[in-house]
């Protein structure tokens, strides 16, 4: 009985910290399959993309299968956005800036929560997501040696779900200037 317990401890140590996630970049294609990674190496998240007739579809699913969160590009705006939905409902909504002279930015308008925002170099993988003025998350490639590999770290007490896909959105939206 204690021996398995020091196995699973010793798998995914309890950690109250930020929790940090592993994604490749450029693997991010409506129609594509992949894992994000924690930071043990264990697959803690499958992105399923789906591509339909009207829009393009990204469901988020949890290591069990089931889905936890779903994108939908939204094609006839006239800036670039993507919603984000649980279980039927819009939670978020990612917009594009329309203009970016030294810096990338990103809004993500939270249905019933405080708006966040993402800023930094969105192109190079190395920015952050604010609410408030308070950090939520901080994307970056330089704690990987891996090409074409970047981490996402989320402050605690926040929704990982809803920040991956956040920066899921981000990557779809930016990819297609």
């Amino acid at each position: 009985m204690f021996r398995h317990r020091h196995e699973e401890e010793r798998q995914a140590p309890m950690d109250f910290g930020p929790q940090r996630y592993q994604m490749r970049e450029k693997l991010l294609t409506i129609g594509d399959d992949f894992w994000i990674e924690n930071a043990y190496g264990q697959r803690a998240y499958k992105v399923d993309g789906k591509v339909l007739r009207v829009r393009n579809t990204l469901n988020l699913e949890d290591a069990h299968g089931h889905v936890v969160a779903q994108v939908q590009e939204r094609m006839l705006r006239v800036r670039d956005s993507m919603a984000i939905e649980r279980d039927g409902r819009k939670i978020a909504e990612v917009h594009k800036a329309f203009v970016n002279i030294l810096r990338d930015h990103f809004r993500i308008v939270q249905t019933g929560g405080p708006d966040m925002e993402a800023r930094g170099n969105i192109l190079d993988h190395e920015y952050k997501i604010t609410q408030n003025g308070h950090p939520v998350a901080e994307v970056s490639k330089r704690w990987f040696r891996i090409r074409d590999t970047y981490g996402i770290e989320v402050e605690p007490g926040q929704d990982d779900a809803l920040v991956l896909m956040v920066t899921i959105c981000i990557d779809q939206l930016v990819g297609h200037e």
